[in-house]
């Protein structure tokens, strides 16, 4: 398939776009619209919370707000418009009872009510239908959802500030602050674009965190918290916890606990499972796949180097994003992940997706393809 040079830049718009939906769209992808007719944006538009109107309809309430004519333009959308009745009607149907001529999608709706069923209805209806145009680029913004849809499981950060020999914090556990201002207020958004944020008990036990979105851009939020979620293996986190006591909802996931440990945490708000592997600990494969069950597309973890080193080994991580400060801070500090290696060969090489300066401190995201 050939595109125009303006069918790349109308479809890169509407890449932009979606990210306007970032913070407030799951479970459902942050998609974007745009509507052009005459070579010209008549409508722009972004998902809205799950069960509010999706970015097709949008982008058509925005070009009929702006007093322009739906019929006859062609919409460019960053994922294969819905066909089945949710929380909402299709946006195919809408597509089709609004007289749009043109639907270009960058990437198919893996979703098994969706999975091609979008296009064929348009088609069906007489309009013009092509897939793929800056697929790769959609496929980034949508990472989490294709990745719970495809894999059956949330997408995987690990979440590092670290000193430059690698260092997390202090022997005696003091780490506030390795980073500056900049480093934690971006933290900020990675929080906000979670389902979940992850930790272990022994971080809680250590840093009292509360693990929530504070503010964006300097101003207060007041959106969606993610869901806490905490490795508690032998059931040590007290009901005092002040992650217990934030906004939103704690689940604590542990192999055993006696019965008096657990009516306190749940008197305290903690929802408790018990996922053990065969070893009495966290099973970490299990983890993902119930929060992936869950509705969870993306998990940011923020824990210690004990549990930072099991998921490394465990194979299941997508990224790591690592907040890099230029201080130092010795070898009896504690590691930002613990694990050993008996052969260089097994080394983990995550390959340099992106390397930023975020104010005094560098920001690498490192991928695992």
């Amino acid at each position: 398939m050939s595109y125009s040079g303006a069918d790349h830049a109308f479809m890169a718009e509407a890449l932009r776009i979606a990210e306007g939906g970032r913070y407030i769209s799951t479970p459902n992808p942050s998609v974007g619209c745009v509507l052009v007719r005459d070579g010209r944006i008549i409508g722009r538009g972004h998902s809205q919370a799950a069960g509010g109107a999706h970015a097709e309809v949008m982008a058509m309430r925005d070009a009929l707000a702006q007093g322009e004519a739906l019929a006859g333009a062609t919409a460019y959308v960053t994922l294969e418009p819905c066909a089945h009745f949710g929380r909402t009607p299709p946006c195919a149907k809408g597509l089709i009872d609004a007289g749009i001529a043109r639907v270009l999608a960058a990437q198919q709706d893996p979703n098994p009510l969706v999975a091609g069923r979008g296009l064929a209805m348009l088609r069906e209806a007489g309009i013009q239908t092509e897939l793929g145009l800056l697929q790769a680029e959609a496929r980034e913004s949508l990472k989490g959802f294709l990745s719970r849809i495809e894999r059956g499981r949330p997408w995987l950060r690990l979440k590092i500030a670290a000193s430059l020999d690698g260092k997390t914090a202090l022997a005696n556990g003091e780490s506030q602050w390795i980073t500056g201002p900049a480093a934690r207020a971006d933290v900020q958004k990675l929080r906000a674009r979670s389902c979940a944020m992850l930790t272990g008990s022994g971080t809680v036990l250590k840093d009292d965190p509360q693990l929530t979105v504070r503010e964006l851009d300097g101003q207060a939020w007041t959106g969606r918290q993610p869901l806490r979620v905490v490795l508690d293996s032998r059931g040590q986190l007290r009901p005092d916890a002040r992650l217990l006591q934030a906004p939103g909802q704690t689940l604590l996931l542990v192999s055993q606990i006696d019965s008096a440990q657990r009516a306190a945490l749940e008197q305290a708000g903690a929802e408790l499972l018990a996922l053990p592997d065969a070893h009495g600990r966290i099973d970490l494969a299990a983890t993902l796949q119930l929060l992936g069950q869950r509705g969870m597309n993306e998990v940011t973890v923020e824990a210690g180097g004990r549990l930072n080193g099991a998921w490394l080994q465990s194979g299941l991580v997508d990224e790591i994003v690592l907040y890099q400060a230029p201080v130092l801070l010795g070898s009896a500090a504690a590691d930002l992940a613990d694990f050993s290696l008996a052969r260089l060969a097994d080394k983990f090489s995550p390959r340099v997706a992106d390397l930023r300066q975020v104010g005094a401190d560098l920001r690498y995201t490192l991928r695992f393809d």
